[in-house]
């Protein structure tokens, strides 16, 4: 069966029905902002939240590279990407409770189960996440992606700009853990909500490559990697500009030590990173016809420098909040850069193997968090911050030789 430009609509449809309510959920469990915040609340150090962050931005899109040779043997992939995301679901929910009923639980329990359950969260969110870029990809038109990504955020902005203000009232209305717990179950029911669109996709284009194990997967890369170039480039710049989400983790454990509690707020924070995702998706959807992914993926990386510099010479609670600010463009950027560069460089056929390829490339930002941990709780902030410097000046080599044309 042919992908016809009704189904493709459909698809459309259902994709934006699901990026909507998700957008609402992710205030709920943001990960660079609400996660690590919880953890700094509940007694963690900078090695908790290095642990934590590195799960959650480097280790899970890692375990990408071992779902990929399983999923890639079958046509359709729906199935899988609906029990990725019903394993975040239940792990929401856990959480929620977990939290809510944490004055009962004795000792570090309550930390080892917050790890084990954003671990559930995070590796389901990549098992679906293979799935996802293999139907996103045969399930819309060519014509229809860019587009597609662009008015996904400003959907995405609408709605997050409007329940930041939600999730900012429950912070600061409500004090630890009960604030969490709300927070957790309001993105359980949302993200179920959101899960609606998965189940109404159409996946009519078969997309297979068969991969009997391990051994021929890692053949594969081989393979892959020598013809082609482009893989090798992508690879480089997802090892270096993929730790830009590392430092906002980091930056709320800062905030907590060096400035005083009552001038920061986690909720307002949020709201500014919201606001930046937000003008930055409404830019990129009034241009979405114009831009081109390797201007974008240069000023990305120009904002991802600019804001641990203004840290390091203006340190203040204004300059954090413009740091979060600045955090907002950089993720909301670097997220249509990442889907639409990856579609460019991977085919109909291998696209699940692409993705998880890209996991390997996930080494350095499952890494960092955990190098960053130890260099702060041994050395302070300033060798960190310099260290994430240099690691993303390194990613202009990689996006220079990417030459992405569209």
């Amino acid at each position: 069966m042919k992908l016809t430009s009704a189904i493709s609509k459909h698809n459309y449809n259902s994709l934006l029905w699901h990026a909507g309510f998700l957008a609402f959920a992710i205030n709920f469990i943001d990960v660079d902002t609400v996660i690590p915040a919880m953890m700094a609340d509940a007694g963690g150090s900078a090695m908790h939240i290095g642990i934590l962050t590195a799960i959650m931005l480097g280790g899970s899109s890692f375990t990408q590279l071992i779902f990929a040779p399983f999923i890639s043997n079958f046509e359709f992939k729906k199935k899988f990407l609906l029990t990725g995301i019903n394993a975040r679901i239940l792990a929401l929910l856990l959480l929620g409770v977990i939290l809510f009923y944490s004055s009962r639980i004795e000792g570090d329990y309550e930390i080892v189960l917050i790890f084990l359950l954003i671990t559930i969260f995070s590796v389901g969110g990549a098992f679906a996440n293979i799935s996802f870029t293999d139907i996103l990809g045969k399930s819309l038109l060519e014509s229809s992606r860019k587009p597609f990504f662009s008015i996904r955020l400003v959907v995405n902005g609408i709605i997050l700009f409007s329940s930041a203000f939600l999730a900012r009232h429950v912070l600061n209305s409500e004090s630890f853990p009960v604030n969490y717990s709300v927070m957790f179950f309001i993105g359980f029911i949302a993200l179920a909500i959101a899960s609606l669109g998965f189940w109404n996709i159409k996946e009519v284009v078969p997309s297979k490559m068969q991969i009997k194990g391990p051994r021929q997967f890692f053949q594969l890369i081989r393979i892959e990697l020598k013809e082609n170039k482009k893989l090798i480039y992508f690879l480089g710049f997802v090892n270096t500009m993929g730790i830009s989400s590392t430092l906002l983790p980091f930056m709320i454990l800062y905030a907590k030590e060096n400035f005083d509690a009552n001038e920061i707020s986690t909720g307002n924070l949020l709201l500014f990173k919201v606001i930046g995702g937000v003008l930055t998706g409404l830019l990129l959807f009034l241009i979405s016809r114009k831009f081109k992914y390797r201007r974008l993926l240069y000023l990305n990386t120009l904002l991802a420098l600019s804001a641990p510099l203004l840290m390091l010479l203006m340190p203040s609670v204004s300059t954090l909040y413009m740091v979060f600010f600045l955090g907002g463009i950089v993720f909301a950027s670097y997220s249509i850069t990442m889907n639409g560069v990856l579609l460019e460089v991977s085919g109909t056929t291998n696209r699940a193997l692409y993705t998880g390829i890209t996991g390997a490339g996930n080494i350095l930002p499952a890494i960092f968090p955990l190098l960053g941990g130890l260099i702060i709780q041994h050395f302070g902030f300033l060798p960190f911050l310099l260290l994430f410097m240099i690691v993303i000046l390194f990613s202009t080599y990689f996006i220079y030789r990417l030459h992405c044309s569209k």
